[in-house]
């Protein structure tokens, strides 16, 4: 970082802050993600601040080189990720075996170096993580919703009280190409009724995808009710 800054470098830093974190924020925005336009602006201009700051604080004196304590002008950056890492952190939810907010919580880190590179003056860097940035976020998004994953599902079953028999349910699942694990039986005395969950296992690329042999099932008059959950 140069030792004195001006005004025009200020505000050049600051725009292409905004401008990174906001084309950024953009994209996650428009699919409906946490980490949106306004909110990685924020998180850019927030690094940036602070490097610019830093930067500033340079030229100060700071303490005499016989005092015991001494200027640590990094520390206001490593504060900054440190503070990030929080919000990030928060951003992350898990649902059973499901673990949401992920890319969201690293958006936001990458935001704030982003805006530390341009603070700083390392513009080139920062222009280069931006541009790889947004070839992650948008140019692969399509590349990672075809990778072909485990997936896994629960299937609760409100059925008869003993028919249809557990090898009719095992076989048709078997036959969509879903793995059937059983995991509990119960019998309701009352209504003379039984209730089924099932652990499925199975390959594909849609986390919300719908087992196809449901359809099925549902046509059988002893079924009478399903409800199936992405796990």
């Amino acid at each position: 970082m140069p030792v004195t800054i001006t005004w025009h470098d200020i505000a050049f830093r600051l725009a292409l802050s905004a401008l990174a974190g906001g084309l950024l924020g953009l994209d996650r925005g428009e699919h409906g993600r946490a980490a949106g336009f306004r909110t990685t602006i924020l998180v850019c201009l927030a690094a940036a601040i602070a490097m610019i700051q830093a930067n500033l604080l340079m030229a100060s004196n700071g303490k005499p080189s016989d005092s015991f304590v001494t200027l640590d002008l990094m520390r206001l950056p490593l504060g900054i990720l440190t503070g990030v890492g929080f919000i990030g952190a928060g951003a992350i939810l898990r649902r059973d075996n499901l673990v949401l907010g992920v890319t969201t919580a690293a958006t936001l880190w990458f935001v704030t170096v982003i805006g530390l590179c341009f603070g700083g003056g390392q513009v080139g860097l920062g222009l280069a993580a931006f541009a790889l940035g947004m070839f992650a976020l948008s140019g692969l998004r399509r590349l990672d919703y075809s990778v072909i994953q485990e997936r896994h599902g629960t299937l609760l079953l409100t059925t008869e009280h003993d028919e249809p028999r557990q090898e009719e349910i095992r076989a048709t699942a078997r036959k969509a190409g879903y793995r059937v694990n059983l995991l509990s039986v119960a019998y309701i005395s009352e209504t003379r009724r039984r209730e089924m969950q099932f652990r499925l296992g199975w390959r594909g690329s849609e986390i919300s995808e719908t087992p196809p042999f449901l359809r099925d099932l549902m046509t059988d008059s002893r079924v009478v009710a399903a409800q199936w959950k992405i796990s």
